[in-house]
């Protein structure tokens, strides 16, 4: 009778899981994902959506078995699911497993909770806006993070800082906000309905960031998913990072570019070379464009800088069929896996699969 009940409702034995590099052992109940039993414990897993979309709780599975509520692939490449990477907040332990968890960068603050009001909003294209932020108080994060943002009761939306942080925090933070049609957040903000809207802010969150090396970097960016490379770049300008780096900007039109007088300012100061690239992939065939058309990821192999891949590493934002296409591509053409950071920007129709 036990054992039915268990399969009725899902119970079991606990199972143990330990985490690395937090060198700690959890019991993880048969109800519970492996994320629910670490946070239950006081364990600082790395988390955000909970739900499977954003990717924040990505881990290696060393040893053990798990099952998925939601199939991992949704979120995870072909290459990390090969390489064991699993969700936790979508794991429930079948076995003692052993994990291995991405650290945050050392001088990651904590996140908080804030309050705000919609400063500006400013149209950068058709369907991507400017949103600027006056916070109660400056905020600090790393170049390359995000926060979630509430408005007016809507549910919570996740964006990422759109410029490189301050040494004292930043009192207005920056987003670059895509219209989603039937969005419930950007139909009103396209509309003009939250000027000056209150806003919580909580955050930050991530750990998309620049990782140490000497060897080349390789950006990608599709739509807006320009924001957290700008702060990333800017800050590493700022702090006089040198090494050579390839920027990919993957867009339909010429009418879909933003942020190139940004780009440009990056590019005149950065030692010792930048190479900027944008990527048109539905430009009328009769414009001036006189640039690479297509996608971004059919052009990688030509616009790599030259030297040993295995020490090269990319960072891309974009759509998730952008981002897994090009970690094909880029680990086939010897670009270690451990060196590909990315943002996958989800929206509430991606999560619904």
């Amino acid at each position: 009778m036990a054992g039915l009940l268990r399969k009725l409702f899902g119970k079991s034995e606990p199972q143990i899981a330990s985490l690395k590099p937090f060198d700690v052992e959890i019991a993880v109940d048969g109800s519970q994902t492996l994320l629910e039993a670490a946070l239950a414990q006081d364990v600082a897993f790395p988390h955000n959506c909970t739900v499977g979309t954003c990717g924040s709780c990505k881990c290696r599975l060393v040893s053990g078995k798990v099952s998925a509520l939601t199939d991992f692939g949704y979120t995870l490449s072909k290459e990390e699911l090969e390489a064991g990477f699993i969700l936790a907040c979508q794991a429930r332990l079948k076995s003692a497993v052993t994990v291995e968890v991405e650290s945050p960068a050392a001088n990651t603050p904590p996140p908080e909770q804030f309050q705000g009001r919609i400063a500006r909003s400013d149209d950068l294209t058709h369907d991507i806006k400017s949103v600027t932020v006056a916070l109660d108080r400056p905020m600090n994060y790393i170049a390359g993070q995000y926060a979630n943002v509430l408005v007016d009761g809507i549910p919570a939306r996740s964006y990422s800082f759109a410029a490189a942080p301050e040494r004292n925090g930043r009192q207005e933070i920056t987003f670059y906000i895509r219209k989603i049609p039937g969005g419930a957040l950007t139909e009103r903000l396209f509309a003009g309905q939250l000027s000056a809207a209150a806003v919580g802010i909580d955050g930050p969150h991530g750990t998309f960031y620049l990782r140490q090396g000497d060897g080349p970097i390789i950006c990608i960016a599709g739509g807006s998913g320009l924001a957290p490379l700008l702060s990333l770049l800017q800050d590493a300008r700022k702090n006089r990072v040198r090494r050579r780096c390839v920027m990919l900007f993957g867009a339909r039109t010429q009418a879909d570019l933003y942020g190139l007088d940004q780009i440009e300012e990056i590019a005149r100061d950065w030692l010792p070379a930048f190479r900027f690239v944008p990527v048109l992939s539905h430009e009328p065939e009769d414009s001036d464009w006189r640039g690479l058309r297509g996608f971004v990821t059919s052009h990688l192999a030509a616009l790599l800088p030259q030297g040993d891949p295995a020490e090269f590493q990319s960072y891309m934002c974009g759509p998730p069929p952008m981002i897994d296409a090009a970690v094909t591509v880029m680990t086939g053409l010897g670009i270690p896996l451990a060196s590909i950071h990315y943002d996958k920007f989800t929206d509430a129709s991606f999560a619904a699969r």
